[in-house]
């Protein structure tokens, strides 16, 4: 890719960003189903407020997509619900999406049982965070959620402290029951609701709840508001976990399998970039425009830098790079594993989302799509691991997960 002044960059950025805010508009009239000189519609890319839609976002501005010859609209969503329907309809073609919601999704916790929405890539790494109440976090602290248990134990019954994760069965809700589960919390003392990322901050200021667990930049928003304050980082929870995913509408996938692989080149250009440092601070103010995240654009830069304020009483924190939210690592973020699939839908069964174990291999290969990423990836010079079976272990508890034997 050629290198870009800032200036320029900048331009580009904002002719573009106030071009993606058009797609509900001219989806209203009719204008985003006109076809291209191929007869075919753009493709529908979909994207929740949120710093780790960057690479999606970072494609369409950095004229990535047009690069390699796909024709793509990005389109805000308010929810991952929203998410989830406009996938199965295919009014979405692709989105930013919840690792855990296709699997959510086919077994029932999210979903009507065994829709399928498919996996292409993983879009990032780490960079999520669990949020308490200013009050709450002050006695908690950071990283060690033993005292917790004793603090919510002294709510009355009829007034159980309330948390709020962002889809059942999705990232940020089973990091906030595992965490739970590490402080010993019995999750049915305990109210878990759901509530759409951009809304989190506004319904912890006006007590709907005393903590959330979320991607950024709204935990990093909760500090600055002085709200809340950051308990826990998902890298400090499960070190390179898999977070955000490019989910497609299988028929998608199916019909339109060349122009897949090249917006997934594209997002992989783009994830690229974005792992250098040095381009942050450009993608910070990019994404945290009004078309995008609407946030502030020195909160998304400090802590995609890895440069955390946790908050008045927990003070700051700082990650190295490869702690840090990451998109791309020379490609090792990117290719989707079977045994995290696996281990999502062990914890469905743990946490009592689900009655029984499901068939665990059999969903792992039916929303995988393991073999289109190979494809991308050699056509891009990319290594990818033989065996995505191999057992692993979660950094918070020093648990090890070995997928042939989830149970």
């Amino acid at each position: 890719m050629s290198k870009i002044s800032r200036r320029n960059f900048l331009k580009t950025a904002a002719s573009l960003g106030a071009a993606v805010a058009m797609p509900s508009f001219l989806t209203a009239c009719g204008g985003s189903e006109s076809a291209n000189e191929t007869g075919e519609r753009p493709i529908k890319i979909g994207f929740i407020p949120l710093t780790d839609c960057a690479s999606v976002v970072m494609a369409h501005t950095l004229g990535l997509y047009q690069k390699y010859g796909v024709n793509v609209e990005v389109v805000k969503e308010a929810s991952w619900a929203n998410v989830r329907d406009k996938l199965l309809t295919g009014d979405l073609d692709a989105a930013h999406c919840l690792f855990g919601m296709p699997f959510s999704v086919y077994t029932g916790v999210g979903g009507k049982a065994e829709s399928e929405l498919k996996i292409a890539m993983i879009l990032n790494q780490n960079g999520q965070g669990i949020t308490l109440s200013s009050a709450l976090a002050k006695e908690v602290g950071y990283g060690d959620p033993s005292k917790l248990k004793a603090l919510i134990s002294q709510r009355p019954a009829d007034k159980p402290a309330t948390f709020a994760g962002t889809f059942p069965g999705g990232t940020h809700d089973i990091w906030l029951r595992y965490w739970l589960a590490a402080a010993g919390v019995d999750q049915n003392s305990v109210k878990i609701i759901t509530i759409p990322p951009p809304q989190m901050v506004a319904n912890m200021r006006i007590g709907e709840m005393d903590g959330f667990c979320v991607g950024e930049p709204w935990n990093g928003v909760a500090v600055k508001e002085g709200i809340g304050e950051t308990v826990l980082t998902t890298q400090d929870l499960w070190a390179g976990h898999p977070e955000k995913a490019l989910v497609v509408n299988p028929s998608f996938a199916e019909k339109r399998r060349d122009d897949l692989k090249k917006v997934m080149k594209a997002i992989l250009e783009a994830s690229k970039w974005l792992d250098d440092f040095n381009n942050r601070s450009e993608a910070a103010k990019v994404i945290g425009g009004q078309a995008y995240v609407n946030a502030p654009a020195d909160v998304i830069e400090a802590r995609l830098k890895g440069q955390y304020n946790l908050g008045a009483t927990l003070g700051e924190r700082t990650f190295e790079p490869s702690k840090s939210m990451v998109f791309y690592q020379d490609g090792a973020v990117n290719a989707p594993q079977r045994s995290h699939a696996i281990w999502f839908m062990a914890q469905y069964v743990r946490f009592g989302l689900l009655p029984s174990a499901p068939d665990y291999n059999a969903i792992a290969d039916k929303l995988i799509m393991r073999d289109l990423y190979a494809e991308v990836a050699k056509e891009m010079s990319l290594t990818v691991a033989g065996d995505d079976l191999q057992p692993f272990t979660v950094t918070l508890d020093q648990q090890t997960f070995d997928p042939k034997s989830p149970s």
